[in-house]
Order: structure tokens, then sequence, then C-alpha cells
């Protein structure tokens, strides 16, 4: 926690917040409204932060079309709980890339959709042309919540950063003012959900590496390349 909160990851994630701007929480806060709140509350915040009593707020519940029909739900979190998911972020992530595999490129620093379609062009021209498409169906919102604080809890032992994002993952969700709870999932729209989910699919890459199945993962969109036409496809299970 202490790394979360010191000064250099204060700033860092300040400004990122107030760069990726995005619409407000249930309370209203702006993304500008944010460096004038953190001035006059955050001796109070970092202490609650350092003796883990700090609670987040629901998040805002929004329905966005997807491409292909239907909606996707997001959860917007208030700006302050953003800008502490941010801190979150920026001090897991150091500790969790070297950790993750090679095949993975949603969310990470430096690797985006581009470089995960090149390495599929990549095994295509390797001569392997059966594929195999996998889309997990509404994967957000079924994250097992034992499982993942399971995953973190293997690497990080501060039970103060354990205990925060246990709470971000039950704070549920404001919906027509009235606050639903949930018991799985982690809400789209904050900052710390791509890494979580980075975290608990990463079993999923190892279970295919140990297959020897070449693959590209981007986020809960995977399309192994199986072996060549003439050996037969490849199944995956999920």
């Amino acid at each position: 926690m202490e790394e979360v909160v010191n000064a250099e990851n204060y700033g860092k994630a300040l400004k990122a917040v107030i760069a990726n701007k995005g619409a407000p929480g249930i309370d209203e806060m702006t993304t500008e409204e944010l460096n004038g709140h953190l001035l006059k509350h955050w001796p109070k915040i970092h202490g609650k932060l350092m003796a883990g009593s700090y609670v987040p707020s629901p998040v805002r519940r929004v329905e966005i079309p997807k491409p292909n029909g239907g909606k996707r739900m997001l959860g917007i979190p208030t700006v302050m709980d953003r800008f502490i998911q941010q801190m979150l972020l920026q001090a897991m992530t150091p500790i969790w890339e070297p950790r993750f595999s090679e095949h993975s490129y949603g969310f990470r620093p430096g690797r985006k959709a581009a470089d995960a379609v090149r390495a599929a062009q990549g095994y295509a021209t390797m001569g392997k042309d059966w594929v195999v498409d996998l889309d997990i169906t509404k994967f957000f919102d079924h994250v097992n919540w034992d499982i993942l604080m399971g995953k973190i809890a293997e690497v990080i032992r501060d039970k103060r950063v354990l205990k925060l994002i246990g709470k971000y993952l039950r704070a549920g969700a404001m919906a027509d003012g009235v606050v639903v709870k949930s018991v799985e999932g982690t809400p789209q729209g904050g900052p710390l959900s791509p890494l979580l989910a980075n975290i608990y699919l990463d079993a999923l890459d190892r279970e295919l590496e140990r297959r020897g199945h070449p693959f590209s993962r981007y986020a809960d969109d995977c399309a192994p390349r199986a072996q060549r036409a003439e050996e037969g496809p490849m199944c995956v299970t999920v």
C-alpha cells in the first residue's frame, strides 16, 4: 500500500485520470474537479487507505450498444475511485507483467490489438490453417471472486491491498437510485478491471501453452491456431 499511495504514483494517476476524462460516477464529480477535491481531502483519504478502512462507492450502471447487436453493461466508478484504482493499477502492473503469457495482448503496456492480429497471421504463414475463434460470453459479468482473489493473494501479501480490491469487487452498482449488490464479476469501466481480467485468464493461457496450441488472446477473445488441416482441428473447451 505504501507504493500505491506514494507521491510519484499519486501524480501519475492524477494525470492519467484527468487525461482519460470520462463520465462522472454516482456523485457527479467530474475529472476537472478531481485535483481540487484531492487537495482538500487527500490526507483523510490517504489515512483510510493506509488503515484499510476506505470504502468505495457503487458504480453507475450504463448500457451501451454492442457492434454486433445487444448491449454491453458498463460500471462507471466515481472519479475518486477511478483515481484510486489507477494508483492500484500502476503499482500492480510491474509485479504482474513479467508473469503473463507472451500470447496475451489485451490491456498490456506496449501491446495492442494489431500485435495480436500479427501473431495470428504469423501462425498462418507457418502453415497452421485450422482456426478456433473463442469468445468467453459475458466474461466480465461472471468472474469468480474467490478464484480471482486467490490468484492475487499468491503474489500480493499486503492485506490492505487485498481488502481494497475485494471492496471494489463487492461495491455493487447504482440503478434507478437503488444500489444493486452483485456476487460475481468485475465491472467494465474502471481502470483496474482489465488487469484483474488478465490475472484471472492467465490460467487459460498457461493451459493452452501446456497443450502446445499457438494462440493469441486479447482480453476475453481468443483465436488459438491449431494443427495443420491434415492433422485435424483443435477443440478448445473453457
